[in-house]
């Protein structure tokens, strides 16, 4: 994804945007123009990155460690019992070259999900960013016309009771 600034954004927000246009214009097809976005379907993923995905959720799942971990235990208990006649005695190097290759195997798979997972997260981070730009918008103009109605009603006051003096608002 590319870094887009706030004026690129509000012309992604308003992209019809004639220079005529009055600011309460403006305003209003920012408000009509959605900019939230829905996060891909997953349809739109490789088999092996649905592999990749489904093979980090279980490898990360308690039921595979506790799993692994009885598969360990057993090898392991099964070659001090039968010592001499063992398949993989004590230093259990076999065991050593097995949990080697799983690991050689399992990284990769569990890195390449978690790279899919950071560009899912990158996409929701952007969308939440415009969307965050176009309240902040929003929200500076209601603070703009509230300002005005302010002063206008401080004016009002003044023209209707000469007494009092006309005092700029506060911001």
């Amino acid at each position: 994804m590319e870094k887009l600034t706030k004026s690129d954004i509000v012309k992604n927000i308003i992209d019809d945007m004639d220079d005529e246009l009055l600011d309460e214009e403006i305003i209003h097809l920012v408000l009509e123009k959605k900019i939230s976005q829905k996060p891909q379907q997953k349809s739109s993923s490789t088999p092996g990155q649905k592999a990749a995905d489904a093979f980090a959720s279980f490898a990360g799942s308690w039921t595979f460690i506790i799993g692994f971990s009885v598969v360990l235990c057993t090898w392991i208990v099964i070659n001090v019992i039968l010592a001499t006649r063992a398949f993989d005695s004590y230093p259990f190097i076999l065991l050593n070259l097995v949990l080697s290759c799983i690991a050689a195997i399992q990284a990769p798979l569990i890195m390449m999900s978690q790279n899919r997972q950071e560009a899912k997260d990158r996409e929701r981070a952007e969308n939440d960013y415009k969307v965050n730009l176009k309240a902040e918008i929003i929200i500076q103009d209601l603070h703009a016309k509230l300002d005005q109605i302010l002063e206008n009603q401080q004016k009002n006051t003044a023209a209707a009771d000469p007494r009092t003096p006309a005092s700029p608002p506060s911001e």
